[in-house]
């Protein structure tokens, strides 16, 4: 028995943990295994290559690097109760126009991500017509007499609120009936800002491609753009990258690969140190504009008063 648990502990050990050292990522070599960050973001694909030593450097530098086959799912922090406004808010109020950009889900599933659609009119009575809601390019199947949750990005601020599915139509064409909104919250207000981040961003060179290239560091993100620190000079300005890069808030979880415009670029001061890259990403679509855009909102206390740059 007790030779049994001596070799118990002699296994443990020397078995592997999560946690990487600088030694233990290899350069100019492919990875055996994933390389994420603590919190289970992906930060290098197992077979990909680091090029450089300075490579490997910006990574322990800026994220706690981790063996992502043996990381275990990190919890997720708890929601955030939102703070009830001081006084009773109407549809009129929120100033919501025609082909502004909400998010969908069931109120039952208070985990679940938001699907997009648009408002396409208004009812005297306050009831909404919207575009149906999608999820994963399908039409996001909804019950008469369901309570969904709804948040509208409007011109001034983020609102959430439920409301009743009364009908689904489908002539003359796909629409949806929501009743007239519950008790409306307001979120956020809305600034023209960016907000400080520390995001990992995978990038690759040029618009075109089946893998990436390497890993940045977005500093700060702007709703349609972003900050990103790299271990050498991505490209010119002007020139294309695609990036890859995971967004989290309290109203959703998106995953969004694009592509990015360098704007402009601010080389390493010295051998070593990073180059800073203002990107704009001009192909998103309906769902990650809105990832982005709550993304910002959700951190307005923390936020960076745009002077000049990407708006």
């Amino acid at each position: 028995m007790e030779n049994q648990t001596e070799a118990q502990a002699e296994a443990q050990a020397t078995a592997p943990t999560p946690s990487l050292t600088l030694e233990a990522v290899p350069v100019g070599t492919p990875l055996d295994w994933p390389i994420a960050d603590a919190t289970g973001t992906l930060l290098f694909a197992a077979g990909t290559i680091l090029a450089t030593t300075d490579e490997r450097q910006f990574l322990f530098a800026n994220f706690h690097p981790h063996r992502g086959d043996l990381l275990e799912k990190a919890p997720q922090p708890e929601p955030q109760a939102d703070q009830p406004t001081t006084a009773s808010l109407t549809l009129k109020d929120m100033h919501l126009t025609i082909g502004a950009l909400v998010g969908v889900r069931s109120q039952l599933g208070s985990g679940a991500p938001m699907h997009p659609c648009r408002i396409i009119g208004f009812a005297p009575n306050h009831a909404l017509f919207v575009t149906p809601p999608l999820q994963d390019g399908r039409i996001l199947p909804l019950r008469l007499g369901e309570n969904i949750e709804i948040v509208a990005i409007a011109s001034h601020a983020v609102f959430r609120f439920v409301c009743t599915v009364e009908s689904v139509c489908r002539a003359p064409f796909d629409y949806v009936v929501l009743s007239k909104p519950g008790v409306i919250r307001r979120l956020r207000e809305r600034k023209s800002i960016r907000v400080h981040a520390h995001l990992a961003v995978r990038f690759g060179i040029g618009e075109t491609g089946d893998s990436y290239d390497g890993l940045g560091l977005a500093k700060s993100i702007s709703a349609l753009g972003m900050s990103l620190a790299a271990s050498w000079t991505l490209g010119a300005v002007g020139e294309r990258l695609r990036i890859a890069f995971s967004l989290k808030s309290a109203e959703m979880h998106t995953e969004i690969e694009t592509t990015a415009v360098i704007r402009n670029v601010q080389k390493g001061g010295a051998p070593g140190e990073p180059s800073t890259h203002g990107l704009e990403l001009d192909q998103l679509d309906a769902a990650q504009q809105m990832a982005m855009k709550v993304f910002v909102f959700d951190r307005q206390d923390d936020v960076q008063y745009w002077s000049n740059g990407l708006k």
